[in-house]
């Protein structure tokens, strides 16, 4: 699979703009299609009558909420303005002149965009012929100037999941010195036989931190909400960096509503999933070698790929070869999509 390195990742923040058409469907940000579901709506409404007095000085009860439920304690949970703003204060806190970061490319747009701002040198491996990560280039890549080294599984933006075997002998190979986060933004839409023992894996390597977000599956996008867990001592190093009121009374009561309503949830789970996989199937069955996803997006290899959504009306996230991904879950769109490019094959 020829897969394009990242476009410019600071205007890739403007993608949105970029159709050459009106655009009838937005998928260019692996958005929930669904609203937050009633009960989290209410919650947030109740909080926001109490919008005149300031949230906690620093968040206490979000990371406790949290930490319950993910089967941690509280101060191994530090939250922040999305993942990628907790992805932010990890990389200030791990991180120093002349640091390094070692990641798959393409990747999450944040990483080379927060790399850029801190300072620090991100070094991208390609990925392989199949989508993956390639982890054991990308630990050929650690030298004694990394700091950071960041997973993703799934990956953005192909879908892919590096096995849980192969993971481990990368954990083990990796110096305890230098940080991994292990990017689990979609991990909401692993199957059984993929989800990992994350407890197990933070209990065996001191340096992992677990990154997640409440704005994929959960719906939550607009309001900001992500959080990461691991060993308190390397927890402890990046809450240093919390911002004060950083986080809402509104993200503490969409949380708690949130996990209160996690049978709704995993209905809208399956739903976006079928959605994903007849959508794959359909467009495997015009030719399109599509990798097979275990996110809420599909990775639609180029060439010409990019130029045919445009020409309809389909904002998506799109690659210099011509590729892009796409959110999944509406049907309309995924119809659109599929009108857009069956004949290109």
């Amino acid at each position: 699979m020829n897969i394009g390195s990242a476009e410019d990742t600071r205007s890739s923040r403007h993608h949105r703009r970029r159709a050459s058409r009106p655009i009838r469907f937005d998928l260019s940000l692996s958005e929930n299609p669904f609203p937050p579901l009633p009960s989290v709506l209410r919650a947030v409404n109740q909080a926001l009558a109490q919008a005149n007095r300031y949230p906690e000085f620093l968040p206490r009860q979000l990371p406790e909420i949290i930490a319950r439920h993910v089967g941690v304690r509280g101060d191994q949970v530090v939250v922040g303005s999305g993942a990628t703003g907790v992805a932010m204060q990890i990389i200030q806190a791990v991180t120093g002149g002349g640091a390094e970061i070692v990641t798959g490319t393409p990747t999450f747009d944040g990483y080379p965009i927060i790399a850029g701002m801190v300072g620090v040198n991100l070094v991208p491996v390609p990925l392989d012929a199949s989508g993956d990560q390639d982890l054991p280039a990308m630990g050929r890549a650690i030298d004694k100037r990394t700091a950071l080294v960041v997973v993703c599984r799934p990956h953005n933006p192909t879908g892919t999941v590096v096995s849980a075997g192969e993971l481990k002998s990368f954990l083990g190979a990796v110096p305890n010195r230098v940080t991994v986060v292990l990017d689990e933004a979609y991990a909401e839409f692993l199957g059984p036989a993929e989800r990992l023992d994350t407890l197990a894996l933070l209990r065996r390597y001191s340096n992992l931190l677990v990154l997640r977000t409440f704005s994929k599956a959960y719906g939550l996008a607009g309001l900001r909400i992500g959080y990461a867990f691991g060993r308190s001592e390397l927890v402890e190093r990046v809450r240093r960096l919390q911002l004060p009121f950083g986080i809402s009374t509104s993200a503490v009561a969409a949380v708690s509503a949130s996990y209160a309503a996690e049978p709704e949830l995993q209905t809208r789970i399956r739903l976006i999933t079928a959605e994903r996989e007849g959508l794959r199937n359909a467009l495997l069955a015009c030719g399109h070698p599509i990798p097979r996803s275990h996110a809420n997006f599909l990775y639609l290899p180029g060439p010409g790929v990019a130029t045919a959504l445009r020409r309809a009306g389909i904002a998506a996230k799109f690659y210099p070869d011509g590729s892009a991904r796409i959110a999944v879950g509406d049907r309309a769109a995924g119809r659109a999509v599929l009108a857009a490019v069956a004949g290109l094959r």
